[in-house]
């Protein structure tokens, strides 16, 4: 009898320690501000040819398509589960109440810095929207919390991720036919522009509480299936004119991180080399169990990059296989990678000065 009671004691012990640690993510909430690369549903409402709210996306989620552009999991909801979050982060079109103190994911698919950035694809909320959108958010915390010190205070315990500039370069500046940004603009001039217009919008955020930033450097768009396609004599070789235009942006983003860490000492600024983990995926893919690296699972064309996705179309079945889901973007087994060395980074290079989970325990 006695060591039937032990027996049920620790498997009550056990129990609650496995609520306790369900129910104590390392940070109170996790914003996401980014594009397609990270919108869970944000498009679905719009009017807009940038969504992803059909089938096949979303074949190897629980919950169906969603409006993620991933036949899976994207790079923030592998983040969301390491953080310790039992569920991912609800979209801005449909949080509400208490949900929002978990967080907010703001991204919409083909948003960028600049605001004309993806226009020709309809609807699409622009970074300085996604940060109007959040200090929306923050006047509702402060009605939840009752009070503006406790807001500020709860606020400055959260992950801020944000990811944007792909549109700009694949949606803007190496799109001629719709934007004059090439003929003004130097790769170094462009990138300059794009980080002042950057900056400004983190200085919101930090006059609205936010004080652990996570800034996402943009990938290589050069050897997307959709650029191998167009670009690529081979159909293997990266396009550098857009890769070398993405070193420089990137470059920039981390002179931000230090200037902020500089000068304001009450926050914490990181750089994830999205650009280096995924050019390393490319490289090693062996490591990491893909056996394509150069064309989409689901797409049309060459490379299966000529046009994306479409609505019913049948996947690929080895979709593990596959680095890329579409003619753009990462599927979830290359998401799984990078969000897994975003958070607690395998290389040195993977972030500067701090991983996610680091800058979480700060």
């Amino acid at each position: 009898m006695a060591r039937m009671s032990l027996m049920i004691m620790m498997i009550m012990v056990a129990v609650t320690m496995i609520n306790i640690a369900k129910s104590d993510p390392i940070a109170p909430c996790y914003f996401i501000f980014g594009d397609s690369l990270v919108d869970n549903g944000n498009n679905n409402q719009l009017q807009s040819l940038a969504r992803a709210n059909y089938f096949p996306y979303g074949i190897d989620f629980a919950a169906g398509p969603t409006g993620r552009f991933s036949n899976g999991l994207t790079t923030v909801d592998v983040i969301a589960q390491l953080l310790g979050f039992e569920d991912y982060i609800t979209p801005y079109a449909s949080a509400r109440g208490q949900d929002i103190l978990r967080g907010v994911n703001y991204a919409s698919a083909a948003a960028g810095i600049r605001d004309e950035t993806g226009r020709q694809l309809g609807g699409r909320i622009a970074f300085a929207g996604q940060v109007a959108n959040h200090v929306n958010t923050v006047s509702q915390v402060v009605n939840i919390l009752g009070d503006q010190n406790e807001a500020s205070n709860y606020l400055s315990k959260c992950i801020y991720s944000i990811g944007l500039g792909s549109n700009d370069y694949l949606n803007n500046y190496f799109m001629p036919t719709f934007y004059s940004t090439g003929n003004q603009f130097s790769p170094e001039s462009y990138a300059d522009d794009l980080v002042a217009r950057y900056t400004e919008q983190l200085r919101v955020l930090y006059t609205n509480g936010a004080r652990k930033f996570a800034l996402i450097g943009v990938g290589a768009i050069g050897c997307s299936p959709n650029e191998l396609a167009q670009n690529s004599r081979d159909g293997r070789t990266c396009d550098e004119r857009i890769n070398s235009a993405n070193r420089i942006f990137n470059s920039k983003l981390i002179s931000i991180v230090d200037a902020f860490n500089q000068n304001t000492p009450d926050a914490k600024f990181t750089y994830i080399n999205a650009y280096g983990i995924f050019q390393d995926i490319i490289t090693n893919p062996a490591r990491y169990g893909f056996r394509v690296t150069n064309a989409g699972c689901c797409g049309v064309g060459r490379n299966n990059g000529q046009i994306t996705c479409l609505p019913g179309q049948a996947p690929c079945l080895n979709r593990n296989e596959y680095v890329f889901w579409d003619a753009f973007h990462p599927g979830e087994a290359a998401n799984i990678v990078i969000g897994r060395r975003s958070f607690k980074r395998e290389a040195a290079s993977d972030a500067h000065p701090y991983d996610i989970q680091q800058l979480a325990s700060l």
